[in-house]
């Protein structure tokens, strides 16, 4: 898997954020000449920090993949494109639902033209979302579940899904979408709006505050740790097999959320109380969800290593280890490690 990238020339779009850093680092690791895009919005956990182990040896643009002009620039001459720039907030979806569809469907449309006119040969893996399920008919959840988002999050996505296959099957475009799940681990973004539970758990558990748990926290989700997501994202980068298709991610392990606060209480003197659901985030949970990822594993071997206490255990070391570079003071926008750009980057 690692050889495929030697010299390889790879785009990494959001890849200042959460799961494009740590894939730019493995990445590096392979050999790749990678370039990262990112449009430092405010709140998506962009963070320059998260590749300071290889910032001198990136090329890093700040960009907007809407603007057209910019992205035909970027993708020319690239072997590979990760395409992870994106809002992954299901409840900021709801709430500000004409920007989530403008940045994660519109957005994805423009990368394929561009790819289309000045790039066919490219490889291009898609980020998606096991939200675009809605409430799970079934468990563990495949790709045959009739799609049936809840949220304005859900729908966007699944519409850039289908751009994406479709340029496929049109244009011949080398396509590939991942569905993600609960992905969590080093770098995450704890402090933006609407970012999933277990970032809140993380935040509220390193600056020791009581957690509060939506429901009975019976719940029970899958959870991926980064390190197997960034295998996941390589191995679909690199297997022509894998063209137009669409897969599940997941892991055969799954816990419910009051498992997930004990596994934190091995780490942090945290107290936690369940409370009632609000209305605007009741009217979209999904209760119960695992997936199944064996079309995924049938078709490249892959499948998770890491349980759910290693990789609680590795990210809390990690954060607790950098927190003044993910924790917000009383003093601190959140956005002070983002504005330090550092003079390797690029404006295009």
């Amino acid at each position: 898997m690692t050889d495929f990238y030697d010299n390889r020339r790879v785009l990494v779009l959001g890849g200042l954020g959460f799961i494009g850093s740590n894939l730019t680092l493995k990445l590096v690791d392979c050999g790749a000449h990678v370039t990262v895009v990112d449009s430092l919005a405010p709140g998506l956990g962009a963070n320059w920090f998260n590749v300071q182990p290889v910032r001198n040896r990136i090329r890093v643009v700040v960009s907007d993949l809407r603007d057209a002009d910019r992205l035909t620039a970027l993708v020319r001459s690239q072997d590979v494109i990760f395409s992870l720039a994106g809002r992954v907030s299901h409840i900021a979806s709801m709430r500000d639902p004409l920007i989530d569809q403008d940045i994660n469907c519109r957005s994805q449309l423009s990368l394929l033209e561009s790819c289309r006119q000045h790039n066919p040969a490219a490889r291009i893996v898609f980020a998606s979302t096991r939200q675009l399920y809605g409430r799970p008919r079934y468990l563990p959840v495949d790709e045959r579940h009739p799609i049936a988002p809840v949220d304005v999050n859900g729908v966007s996505k699944r519409a850039a899904e289908m751009f994406f296959t479709l340029y496929h099957k049109v244009h011949g475009l080398h396509t590939v979408s991942l569905r993600l799940t609960n992905t969590y681990g080093p770098r995450m973004n704890l402090c933006g709006f609407g970012q999933g539970f277990m970032n809140v758990f993380l935040n509220r558990a390193l600056t020791n505050s009581r957690i509060d748990i939506f429901g009975t926290g019976l719940q029970r989700r899958d959870f991926n740790y980064v390190d197997d997501v960034v295998d996941a994202f390589l191995l679909a980068g690199q297997d022509d097999r894998l063209d137009g298709r669409i897969f599940n991610l997941g892991h055969a392990d799954h816990a419910s959320l009051l498992e997930v606060v004990r596994l934190l209480q091995r780490h942090a003197d945290v107290d936690f109380r369940c409370v009632p659901f609000p209305a605007d985030y009741a009217a979209i949970d999904v209760g119960d969800y695992y997936g199944d990822f064996s079309r995924f594993h049938e078709a490249t071997g892959w499948q998770p290593k890491c349980d759910l206490a290693q990789g609680i255990a590795a990210t809390w070391r990690f954060f607790d280890q950098h927190r003044e570079w993910y924790l917000e003071s009383e003093h601190d926008s959140g956005v002070r490690s983002v504005q330090r750009i550092p003079a390797a980057s690029t404006r295009d």
